[in-house]
Parts: structure tokens; C-alpha cells; sequence
């Protein structure tokens, strides 16, 4: 996924409201930019951070800039938009190149089911069971090379994880895609100190026979491209 104008380098002055943050540019102005990402961002919005900005023109927008990476305090290049992570997947899906989920026909995103929810990907082919595949934007390291999720409570994310068991039990398959947006991740791992709730629907989703994968990426300021996929550990 390229981004659609350069990235502008700017400092981290604050984030707020969980959808904008102000940051000084260059030149020296301090404007507002969106964050598209309503998480708690732990360990990537603290003010003095480097900021990468996508500048837009687009006149039925109210802000003029876009927050889509951050260098944390080892470095590390993160891209900090979760709706990002649909815009990755999607042509590797349809290319057919995406680990594990290789071989299918039709590739439709966000498809109604289990009582009003939308699936992230809905994947088909003849003589095989549907795939739905929800994703989610990996962004927290508290460790060198670990990557975590979730980074706060998320029911949200408790509530999708029961929903794909319930697919698994209709007699289709399930997947539960962790897109890991860090450029030195080396594993991923369940944050079960932050959501208990989660990780414990993690565990019943398993059990139910609902598929994991970790995939990584590698951000940067012209994109943000799929690496290797990365081994969930305990």
C-alpha cells in the first residue's frame, strides 16, 4: 500500500479526543491532524515524538493532515492507522499471496453476518468453505522485537472473536488475522494483562477451532508493505 501524497516529518505535541493530535512541522506551524486510530496508542503518542503526516487538499475534509506513522522511543517505525490494515491485505488476498489463505476465488470485504456484524474479508471458492477473516492492526511493544495485542480493553474485539466460533460451529472457516504494523517486530503475543476478557475469548475461539495468523510489515514513509508472517507466542 502506497500512500497517496509524501509523508511530512513533524513532532508529537499532543494527542486528544483519541482522533486528533497537534504537531509542529518544520517550518514551524503547529496544526491539527487526524488519527485514525481510536486505541490507546500506548507507547507511541507521548509528545516529543517523531510524526509522519500524509498532507491532503481534498476540500470535503476538515483537516488538512492525516497522522500515519510514529518512530517510538527505540526507533521502531509503526503505522498507527487501523484502517490501514484492510487496504494492505486486500490486494495480497485477491493475489492470493497472503500465507494460509491461498486458493480462493472471490475475495469481499466487509460482508453483513452473524446478526448484523461485518466481516472484515469474506473469502470463497467452489469445493471449499467460506473464509471469514477478521483483522486486526497490531501497534504496542513494551519488549524488544514483541509485539502485543490489544493495547487497552477492547470488547469490541471479545465480541468478534465469539462471532467467528460461531462460523467455525456453522461449518465454515474462520480466521483471526493480527497485521502487525511495526518494522521490528520478531513474534507477536496475546497483551492478556490488559484485556483478560480478551485473551480468554482468544483461548475459547482456538478451542472452537477458530485459525490464528500474524502477519508483519514493513512501514515506511512512501508505504507500508506485508513482510513475513510472525509466530504468535504465549
Amino acid at each position: 500500500m502506497r500512500f497517496q501524497t509524501p509523508l511530512i516529518r513533524a513532532t508529537l505535541l499532543r494527542r486528544y479526543k483519541r482522533f486528533l493530535a497537534d504537531c509542529r512541522l518544520p517550518d514551524g506551524r503547529e496544526i491539527t491532524a487526524h488519527v485514525a486510530n481510536p486505541g490507546s496508542m500506548l507507547g507511541l503518542a507521548d509528545p516529543g515524538m517523531t510524526v509522519w503526516l500524509e498532507p491532503n487538499d481534498d476540500p470535503k475534509k476538515k483537516l488538512r493532515f492525516a497522522w500515519r506513522l510514529v518512530e517510538d522511543a527505540r526507533g521502531a517505525l509503526v503505522g498507527v492507522d487501523t484502517g490501514a490494515a484492510n487496504r494492505i491485505l486486500r490486494p495480497a488476498l485477491q493475489a492470493g499471496t497472503v500465507p494460509c489463505l491461498e486458493g480462493y476465488d472471490t475475495v469481499r470485504p466487509e460482508v453483513r453476518y452473524d446478526e448484523g456484524s461485518r466481516i472484515d474479508f469474506l473469502l470463497s471458492a467452489d469445493g471449499r468453505p467460506d473464509a471469514y477473516v477478521e483483522v486486526k492492526s497490531v501497534t504496542l511493544s513494551r519488549a524488544p522485537g514483541l509485539a502485543e495485542f490489544p493495547d487497552c480493553v477492547t470488547a469490541r474485539g471479545t465480541r468478534h472473536l465469539g462471532a467467528l466460533a460461531r462460523m467455525v460451529g456453522q461449518g465454515h472457516r474462520a480466521v483471526m488475522l493480527y497485521l502487525v504494523q511495526r518494522d521490528d517486530a520478531e513474534r507477536m503475543a496475546l497483551a492478556a494483562d490488559l484485556d483478560p476478557a480478551y485473551a480468554a475469548a482468544f483461548d475459547a475461539a482456538r478451542a472452537a477451532g477458530v485459525e490464528a495468523l500474524a502477519l508483519g510489515c514493513a512501514p515506511g514513509p512512501e508505504g507500508i508493505a506485508l513482510s513475513s508472517p510472525l509466530p504468535l507466542v504465549s
